[in-house]
């Protein structure tokens, strides 16, 4: 990892020393301390406590904590966490450079520094404003060899190296966060307040401050109950819905998206007993599934919404986290909403749609705090392209919504979203209509395959956010690795001029690269190479070839049977100057008009508004348009190409200029002067610095270089089993035998040779569940090439003339597949719980079991049984009982709480047989004996423990649990206990 350093010279006092892995005071000196202001604030106070926790973490040392007004105590050694204008700052910051830099941190910015007199050291953790100094505090932690992700943090088994501690932190973007997806049970669907919660309190830690939330309108394919789409007079007391309509989060009695209705008590190999209810997801569904069914009822869900929502967000406005929520634009009014206008004489016009933003407005104003309120653009935009007359009416719908926000003083910004930026023929559109307070945003398209839109560049004067995937949703079942990508998009977004960074997700655990990665890029992009703008040939698109084509209207055919389609641009370095610039177009595949039609752009200037090759010239006939006097200021010739329907495409390139010629065959090889087509710049950057710190901080010194090799390999290349089928991470039958397909998988049994050098018991259980997963993987595909040849044999026996002769294949060929596919499902299985360890991946059981398992197994199980004449026999159906080791699952990991908050641990102990003791041990972080609490069963695997009225008077705590079998196995969460437990920070109340 890469950090900007600030170089200072330190006075007496302060000489940039080393941080050590322990504070340890020489015999006879007074402890070792932290020293925080006797006027700190809340975050100032929590960062202290965060530095105490991490210290003991890292050297088992429980440093106090002492309030102070100019000076250091006399005796040990010292870290003194401050903002910059405590008097303690500038007592001990002497030298006039470091006062300098000191007084110059801005917000959110923060300077770590270490110096040693003669007698003790002295850390100075400094913040810009007190969310700089909990920053600093997070950022002193990982000099010690924490790591933060989103499922929770990593502490090394042991101390590492020493780590050079002279440094400043400043953000490049000023928002960094995520947006976590609803739609899914692997995404926020299932979360519980204690959910938002644990995953709020970490993005201080990776130094992130936002959190963004999308709606899905009713009928798209239900509507959510995030927020509530209604009239001001449908507000009662504190927000209360008085109308509302049917809303819901995914669970597993409700069937969309592919998920077929299942209750969990169904689910196969044992995954039932990680569900206490059938009817499973979010506690605010509870008795609600699969949707709300009264008038009562629907009221109830919002007002559950609302309160999970509050809870959440007040907890993130504490951490210094904005929050945001939003709508589809134009605005989708519910059913019996639209009922509820006729009755009154309303229809949907502009008018009544600013009247229901005004209510939307006034409930969340009464209900939650927020930050932001962004307008969805819908998904059609990036796959359709959108009309004029829909985007003049989004324009409406959004104008309508900004006289509301105004009429009723709203407390929140309101910004721009979506699939893409714009529509497909400017998509810089919004900032030409929109008042400039309003930011605009989009995901990256193609789920994420396509770079950030390039259309940022000419949004100016507005804040903009760019929102790469951390994840695809056709892939959702199986591991991705997108290190490299989470950077290519963060330099591209800086290069645009973007001041925001967040990323789109459902899951968190498996995503750690990608967190990681996407939160360092916010801070620090040093060392990465050329950013996409200094890269000299084609933005994306891929290359077709037509040689068959005879080509009409030119003696160069070959240049018109080539074409890139698909792309965004050409970047071409030249020298500065004026140039001819001859665009040669061809239409080698459609033989309709209207079915291809983009516009291009010179420079910025538009040069052709509404291109249609075929309408032009008609079919494999040459198009050429010649450009003269084209300035080139910058060295930087940028040819830009519009969609509006379909893909752009473009046959070769001409730029011709005194004493300068420069010629491509778009999408072919040379031809006479046209040199090939480039390369487009790569997708990825490298991420080689990046996978060696990670290996090293997951999986210890030992063998983290050779499993850095491996990770930095498969980033943006590992193989991929799982694409969209009727829903996302679905999987289908492969055609190509297994033989061709295994080699793509030898990295598993080359990570697995490693596993015997990795030391600590922390380091083995992150490195099994990342080999889990990959046997996970590489058991889908295979299960894939089996399912192919199932399907073929079924073929054979849906061919045979007549019932016995069926019924012979059926047993001879089919059932053995059958079987063979029933075993490895039980291996898909035996894997996939192995790595459960949050609700994410819970849902990822719900996804198999509701989507991949009725297609895969349950329709065609009672097809061959049919076909058999007899049920299917025992090998041919898949289990239900569980079968591997006990393991003790906290999905909910808490690392915080506020003071006089509750704190009830949810607890899943996975075994073949119900464990004979189960209990949580805890005390207050550090000290004294541990007091035993019995876990209290739920249902099936699952537990429940309240900590004790006792552990929230605590400053600080730590637990563990244990769980013992009628075996004498024993299990333990953590991984490392009970030498390394939970710990939880309570954060004092502002």
């Amino acid at each position: 990892m890469t950090w900007k350093r600030v170089v200072v010279s330190v006075g007496a006092m302060l000489l940039g020393l080393m941080v050590q892995g322990s504070l340890s005071a020489a015999p006879g000196q007074t402890k070792n301390v932290i020293v925080l202001s006797r006027d700190a604030s809340v975050l100032e106070t929590l960062a202290a406590r965060e530095v105490r926790r991490y210290v003991y973490l890292t050297s088992h040392e429980l440093l106090p904590i002492v309030e102070v007004a100019t000076s250091v105590p006399d005796g040990g050694d010292a870290i003194v966490v401050a903002r910059k204008d405590r008097a303690i700052v500038g007592a001990l910051a002497s030298d006039d450079q470091v006062k300098r830099a000191i007084a110059a941190l801005g917000a959110e910015q923060f300077i770590l520094l270490m110096g040693q007199s003669a007698q003790r050291k002295v850390t100075l953790i400094v913040g810009g404003d007190a969310l700089g100094t909990l920053y600093g505090a997070y950022r002193f932690a990982e000099s010690l060899g924490v790591r933060f992700y989103l499922h929770g943090d990593v502490i090394p088994d042991a101390a590492g190296q020493p780590l050079a501690l002279k440094e400043a932190g400043k953000p490049l973007f000023e928002l960094r966060g995520i947006q976590p997806f609803h739609d899914f049970p692997e995404g926020p669907d299932w979360w519980d307040l204690d959910d938002y919660k644990a995953i709020i309190a970490q993005l201080p830690k990776l130094r992130m401050n936002f959190f963004g939330l999308h709606t899905y309108p009713e009928g798209h394919p239900n509507a959510e109950p995030t927020v509530w789409i209604g009239l001001p007079d449908d507000i009662g007391k504190d927000g209360q819905v008085r109308f509302g309509y049917p809303s819901s989060w995914q669970n597993t009695l409700r069937g969309n998206w592919g998920y077929a209705a299942k209750k969990t008590s169904e689910f196969s190999c044992g995954a039932a007993q990680l569900f206490e209810r059938d009817d499973f997801g979010a506690k605010a569904m509870n008795d609600l599934c699969p949707q709300p069914q009264t008038a009562e009822a629907s009221n109830e869900m919002f007002e559950r919404a609302a309160t999970l929502l509050q809870g959440a967000f007040v907890y993130a406005r504490a951490l210094g986290v904005k929050t945001c929520v939003g709508t589809e634009t134009p605005l989708v009014v519910p059913r019996l909403v639209r009922e509820r206008l006729k009755e009154k004489g309303k229809t949907t016009d502009t008018a009544t749609i600013g009247e229901l933003y005004e209510g939307i407005f006034r409930r969340i104003a009464q209900t939650y705090p927020l930050d932001y309120y962004w307008f969805w653009t819908p998904e059609n935009w990036t796959w359709q392209g959108v009309t004029t007359a829909t985007v003049q009416r989004t324009i409406a719908d959004i104008q309508a919504a900004i006289a509301a926000a105004k009429k009723v003083n709203a407390p929140f910004q309101l910004a721009t979203c979506g699939w893409v930026l714009g529509p497909q023929y400017d998509r810089a559109l919004f900032d030409n209509v929109l008042p400039r307070e309003i930011a605009v945003s989009c995901i990256n398209r193609q789920v994420g395959k396509e770079p950030v839109d390039e259309g940022f560049a000419r949004v100016k004067g507005r804040g903009k956010w760019a929102i790469p995937w951390l994840e695809d949703d056709p892939a959702l079942t199986v591991p991705q690795l997108w290190a490299g990508r989470m950077r290519r998009d963060a330099a591209d977004a800086l290069a645009y001029g973007c001041n925001g960074l967040m990323g789109i997700h459902w899951r968190t655990r498996i995503l750690a690269p990608n967190v990681s990665a996407l939160a360092w890029a916010a801070w620090d992009q040093s060392g990465w190479g050329k950013t996409r703008e200094e890269v000299s040939g084609p933005v994306g698109g891929q290359v077709s070839a037509f040689p068959k084509n005879k080509i009409v209207g030119t003696e160069d055919a070959p240049l018109y049977q080539t074409v890139r389609y698909n792309l965004s641009a050409y970047r071409l370095r030249v020298p500065n100057g004026t140039y001819g610039v001859t665009l040669k177009f061809c239409e080698p595949h459609y033989s309709a008009k209207g079915k291809r039609v983009f516009g291009v752009s010179l420079q910025g200037k538009r040069v052709i508004a509404k291109l249609d090759i075929f309408g032009e010239v008609g079919q494999n006939k040459a198009l050429d348009y010649t450009f003269e006097n084209v300035a080139v200021g910058d060295g930087m010739l940028n040819i830009e190409f519009r969609p509006q329907v379909e893909f752009p495409s473009i046959a070769a390139i001409a730029v011709e200029g005194k004493g300068m010629r420069l010629k491509i065959n778009c999408g072919g090889p040379a031809y006479k002067d046209y040199v090939a087509d480039p390369e487009p710049a790569p997708r990825d950057l490298p991420a080689t610095n990046f996978y060696r710190d990670w290996t090293r901080c997951q999986f210890g010194a030992e063998a983290a270089e050779p499993i850095a090799q491996i990770f930095e390999r498969l980033d943006g290349k590992l193989p991929c089993p799982a694409t969209w089928v009727g829903g996302p991470g679905g999987i289908k039958p492969d055609p190509q035998p297994w033989e061709k397909v295994k080699p793509q998988y030898d990295f598993v049994d080359e990570l697995a040779t490693l596993r015997p050098k990795v030391n600590g018991k922390g380091n083995l259980e992150r490195l099994d569940y990342w080999l889990d997963n990959f046997r996970y993987l590489r058991a889908v595909a295979r299960l894939n090439c089996t399912w192919a040849l199932y399907d073929k044999a079924m073929a054979k026996v849906k061919a045979a003339k007549d019932a016995q002769a069926r019924k012979q294949l059926a047993k001879a060929e089919a059932l053995p597949l059958r079987k063979e596919m029933v075993a490895l499902v039980g291996e898909v299985y035996q894997y996939l719980l192995a790595t459960v360890s949050n609700p994410g991946e819970l849902g990822t059981i719900a996804n198999w079991e509701q989507h991949l398992l009725p297609g895969l197994l349950e329709k065609p199980g009672a097809e061959l049984a049919q076909a058999m004449g007899e049920p299917l026999p025992a090998e041919a159906q898949l289990a239900k009982t569980y079968r591997g080791p006990m393991r003790v699952i906290v999905p909910t990991v808490r690392s915080s709480v506020m003071t006089g908050e509750a704190l009830t641990v949810k607890v899943i102990v996975l075994a073949e047989k119900p464990p004979q003791e189960m209990a949580l041990y805890w005390r207050p972080m550090g000290a004294g004996e541990y007091a035993k609490v019995p876990l209290v069963h739920v249902a099936r695997a699952v537990y429940s423990v309240k900590m004790p009225s006792s552990a929230s008077k605590a400053t600080d705590l730590e637990y563990y649990i244990k769980a013992v079998s009628d075996r004498d196995e024993t299990a333990y969460f953590p991984a490392t206990a009970p030498t390394l437990n939970q710990t939880v920070v309570v954060m004092p109340r502002g």
